[in-house]
């Protein structure tokens, strides 16, 4: 991109991937330590820190240095997500910030119905994009991850 990516970032837009990165990070890390060591003190402050450093990252993912942000979205992934989430996960906050920046990682394609969860769009949707050219079929079958991130892009 040209370094014009950060234009038209809300603050509501902010705030929800902040509050998304928060609450997996808490969900996946810090309520199982909660659970075991029953509220102690160091998960306070690793809490304070989670919010601090959820911040950071929401400014690092909708930022302008696209290098910065796919490292910040590929470092929290590896985190938080073991990777083939659910079709609604695409429309999320962190869901939309990943297909523009990274695409699928690790899929070069998806089925027609994943591809709408990604686009925000129904299945037929996808298959009348596809028939206009407007996505790319993937030669191995599906939708090519690459026409998809090209798509939400513009």
């Amino acid at each position: 991109m040209d370094g014009t990516r950060a234009r038209g970032v809300t603050t509501e837009t902010h705030t929800a991937l902040y509050r998304q990165l928060v609450t997996e990070i808490e969900a996946r890390f810090l309520a199982p330590l909660d659970a075991l060591l029953d509220g102690a003190e160091p998960l306070a402050a690793l809490r304070r820190r989670l919010d601090a450093d959820a911040q950071i990252w929401a400014s690092q993912l909708l930022g302008p240095d696209e290098t910065l942000a796919r490292s910040a979205a590929a470092r929290v992934l590896a985190a938080v997500n073991p990777f083939d989430p659910p079709p609604d996960w695409w429309g999320t906050p962190f869901g939309r910030v990943v297909l523009r920046l990274i695409g699928h990682p690790g899929r070069e394609s998806v089925s027609r119905s994943v591809a709408g969860a990604m686009l925000g769009i129904t299945r037929q949707g996808v298959q009348d994009l596809v028939n206009r050219g407007k996505l790319a079929r993937h030669p191995d079958g599906g939708v090519s991850v690459a026409s998809i991130r090209d798509r939400a892009n513009r």
